[in-house]
């Protein structure tokens, strides 16, 4: 079964707690700058946990002319390494900015949801990361429009 990783920006605190957890799960180390979600805080309260959305028409496998991005049996685009040359196509195909390039090792970082068991989902305390099943996310996502719609005509009401 397909599993997505689902944020939820109304419930994160910016606490930076997935960004560590990724960077020290993937990297040995405490370094957000090397992490493979990050945090982009915006106007005070509204912060989004960016990462990899695993796009179905995917651009960044499209680019890659080694071949070193590639869609596991699980859906994940993966990065291979040894074939990654570090050109930066990938990075620059990402329609979300999702893709880095690590400098100091000179290829790229994308979210692989840690094989199954996502740190940044395990280390958030708000809940605001989820891994579910890409039919529940799919029906929470609706649901959440709904009621954001129906807070929206209350307001045009009143």
């Amino acid at each position: 079964m397909e599993k997505v990783l689902l944020v939820s920006p109304e419930r994160c605190i910016a606490c930076g707690s997935c960004e560590l957890a990724c960077s020290f799960c993937k990297e040995g180390e405490f370094r957000p700058a090397v992490s493979r979600i990050a945090v982009h805080r915006f106007e005070k309260g509204q912060n989004i946990p960016m990462t990899c959305f695993q796009c179905e028409d995917a651009a960044c496998l499209k680019v890659c002319k080694t071949g070193a991005l590639y869609r596991d049996a699980d859906g994940v685009v993966q990065v291979d390494r040894e074939k990654c040359i570090g050109c930066r196509m990938c990075v620059m195909a990402c329609p979300f900015g999702n893709i880095l390039y690590h400098r100091e090792v000179k290829r790229v970082l994308k979210c692989d949801q840690c094989g199954g068991d996502p740190q940044c989902v395990a280390f958030c305390p708000t809940k605001a990361i989820e891994y579910l099943p890409a039919e529940t996310a799919n029906l929470n996502r609706k649901r959440n429009f709904a009621a954001k719609m129906a807070q929206a005509l209350e307001e045009v009401k009143d």
